[in-house]
């Protein structure tokens, strides 16, 4: 949609080709749809939190940092707030409004839209000629990829990009999911089904043992393992492939070992004479209480005066550090980002053109560049998308 909108305000006569019924069908989804359209910070700062093309994105980025993507929205009319994090979200958190403002961005340029699939490119002796559609051939001159990843495919972003790359004669790195929910061994995340934790801290270690994310702040237990912003986050960060890593839960990071057991003891000499099940209410939440007392090996009905101060501190210890096991990620259209995707080495960094086929152009999610949460795959998604559009047609 920026694209198209920054191509025909420089005078091209711009096509978009739109497989749903209407544009921005995974936008109006991001951010538990409330859209966050980028990070309050510094390019550099962006540049550092895209683990994968981050230097390729370099030149875009500092050419639309967030600053001047924050001041166009506003002159889109989307009046935008900061949130924890440096998180930009549009003031009335809606995803729709960022829509509607691209949507009347590309009317005001003259973009026409035409509902149809495209399948392949059209090439004439080594050069873009136009694409090939389930409604006909539509030739042009330039073509911008902007077709996603393969997350979410039921807003359009099905993975067909790829292969519509690959029959052009691009490489497609491999295609995995980021910001994605963990499936763990075991049952006790099944048995904490719905319970959300805040203000927890989740540490996540690689197989090796290596710590490869630490983070304050909230998650969520499903039926499968977990879920939720911290979550997400650490998944980003596990580069190597999810399973076998271990995630270890603090459950009381205000406290330190001392100060938690110093906690703990008042309140079982406050309560000598209940089960020990009863008085952990007062801990954790009630969903919680069958999976700490199976893991701590004491029966949930001895009661507090008959639990040894060894049994009190190995609750001080789960308490502290309840780990899960990771057994692999969830299926990538579960995922918000796809890792992975056309092979930025044969894309040209300033201007997001292909090296192998001139006039074609790449933007978004079909490249192999991808963020950590916290609006910067947004911001990749506006700055290649600028890129391409300023220079296709040249």
């Amino acid at each position: 949609m920026l694209a198209s909108a920054v191509a025909a305000e420089r005078g091209l006569q711009t096509l978009v080709i739109e497989r749903n019924d209407r544009c921005g069908k995974k936008l109006r989804i991001t951010g538990k749809g409330r859209c966050n359209l980028t990070n309050d910070t510094s390019p550099m700062q962006v540049i550092e939190h895209i683990p994968t093309g981050g230097k390729f994105l370099y030149g875009a980025v500092f050419s639309y940092p967030p600053e001047k993507v924050m001041e166009d929205f506003r002159g889109m009319g989307v009046e935008l707030k900061t949130e924890r994090g440096n998180r930009v979200f549009p003031v009335s958190d809606r995803a729709e409004d960022v829509v509607a403002a691209l949507r009347h961005r590309m009317d005001l340029a003259g973009v026409n839209v035409i509902r149809a699939l495209a399948q392949e490119l059209l090439t004439e002796d080594g050069a873009c000629a136009g694409v090939v559609t389930d409604r006909g051939v539509f030739r042009a001159a330039s073509v911008i990829l902007c077709t996603g990843g393969a997350s979410y495919p039921g807003t359009g972003s099905d993975g067909s990009g790829y292969g519509i790359a690959r029959r052009a004669g691009h490489t497609v790195c491999d295609v995995r999911p980021s910001l994605v929910p963990l499936c763990v061994e075991g049952t006790d995340c099944a048995d904490m089904q719905g319970l959300s934790l805040r203000n927890v801290r989740l540490t996540a270690e690689a197989p090796d043992g290596r710590t490869v994310y630490r983070e304050q702040g909230e998650m969520l237990f499903t039926h499968f393992g977990v879920s939720g912003p911290l979550v997400l986050s650490a998944s980003a960060h596990m580069r190597e492939g999810a399973a076998g890593c271990v995630l270890h839960i603090d459950l009381k990071p205000a406290l330190d070992e001392n100060a938690l057991d110093a906690r703990i003891l008042r309140d079982f000499s406050a309560q000598q004479n209940r089960d020990l099940a009863n008085v952990l209410g007062g801990l954790v939440n009630r969903k919680m209480i069958p999976v700490i007392v199976r893991r701590l090996g004491v029966p949930g009905d001895r009661k507090i005066h008959d639990v040894t101060r060894e049994e009190r501190k190995r609750l001080v210890c789960l308490l502290k550090d309840l780990t899960l096991k990771v057994t692999g990620p969830r299926p990538i259209s579960e995922a918000i980002v796809t890792s992975g995707g056309v092979d930025t080495a044969e894309v040209d960094p300033r201007t997001m053109q292909s090296k192998r086929v001139r006039g074609l152009y790449f933007a978004g999610e079909i490249l192999n560049c991808d963020g950590y949460t916290g609006g910067f795959n947004l911001q990749i998604a506006w700055s290649t998308a600028r890129a391409a559009a300023m220079h296709a047609g040249g």
